[in-house]
């Protein structure tokens, strides 16, 4: 099966063509970054008019990597949210488009279902499944008893893990985006200043808007009394205490469901070096079960991942009609 996957949740217009949820065929992605830079982070409005000039070239480009014709498309998955509802709307519209001009079937697709399918794209996926989603609007545990159900078991109470990253790195002065920024200068620094510890009050929930505000206060403090402090260390105090919040919970997770035999990361801050690091400290402690982290280029928002989510969703005969909207807000499914 051949399957057009569009994304258009936030600030890249991605486009993909996959084989059989595994072959990809073409993929592009027109990113935004350097627009946004200007702003300090995206502006939901700019984005949008962004993708309506970017949609029909990226369309036309995938097509012609994959040397394919519409006609040759069995399917067209798109992404239904969550994210910016005018940036959706777009990717939506030209789905429906497609699918109605060319007689193709629709597929709604969740975002985060793609990011965590993206892993399937090198591996084959084991259930029952634990997924970490990491990104600029989501932090979640997602417990996945087989490929097409869903529990969400934690999730953060506030800010976003890629949220808090590009706030300090506002902080700091270090320009957007924050995550790639402060993972680099971490590596040059030592978490050894103390950083408050988030508090909360699920048992696998995250807070980061707390770690976020200490980051702040700390600097003001040091500048207050005229003193200085390493910005290389503050990166990685930051970045060590945010990603032990997050892999606490993980452990948790895996004590309690001893039935799990996967883990898999998904979403842009899987790109974190240091992320990466823990996951393969994991690997150590947990020798029965499988760890997969996804290739750099699938990490980031892209199409080939809705693609792949759109064949799974096809299995089970999920259709999109003329009335499909973008949900800013959609429940994972």
């Amino acid at each position: 099966m051949i399957i057009l996957g569009i994304e258009s949740s936030c600030d890249e217009t991605a486009v993909a063509i996959v084989k059989d949820g595994k072959e990809i065929l073409s993929s592009v992605v027109a990113s935004q970054i350097d627009v946004h830079t200007e702003f300090g982070g995206v502006v939901p409005e700019v984005a949008s008019r962004i993708h309506v000039e970017n949609i029909s070239i990226c369309i036309e480009k995938a097509l012609k990597e994959a040397n394919m014709t519409m006609e040759q498309i069995d399917a067209i998955a798109v992404t239904k949210g969550p994210g910016l509802i005018g940036c959706l709307h777009v990717g939506v519209q030209a789905a429906k488009t497609l699918a109605f001009a060319f007689h193709k079937p629709l597929i709604p697709v969740h975002h985060l279902a793609g990011h965590i399918y993206a892993n399937s794209l090198v591996v084959d996926l084991k259930y029952p499944l634990l997924a970490l989603v990491v990104s600029g609007g989501n932090s979640e545990l997602v417990y996945m008893k087989d490929e097409h159900s869903f529990e969400i078991l934690g999730e953060t109470q506030d800010d976003a893990i890629g949220e808090a990253y590009d706030k300090v790195a506002r902080v700091l002065d270090l320009g957007y985006p924050g995550g790639p920024k402060i993972d680099q200068l971490a590596k040059q620094g030592e978490p050894i200043y103390s950083l408050p510890q988030p508090k909360t009050e699920g048992k696998y929930d995250f807070s980061f808007s707390g770690l976020k505000s200490g980051v702040l206060q700390f600097v003001k403090r040091k500048e207050k009394a005229h003193e200085t402090f390493k910005m290389e260390d503050l990166a990685a105090s930051f970045q060590e205490t945010a990603l032990n919040e997050i892999f606490s919970r993980v452990e948790r997770v895996l004590k309690d469901y001893p039935d799990i035999q996967h883990f898999v990361v998904g979403g842009g801050v899987s790109a974190n070096s240091r992320l990466r690091e823990k996951v393969e400290e994991l690997r150590q402690k947990y020798p029965k079960i499988e760890f997969t982290v996804p290739p750099m280029y699938c990490c980031t928002d892209n199409a080939c991942m809705i693609a792949v989510a759109g064949e799974i969703a096809n299995k089970v005969g999920r259709r999109g009609s003329a009335d499909l909207s973008g949900d800013s807000s959609w429940a994972i499914q």
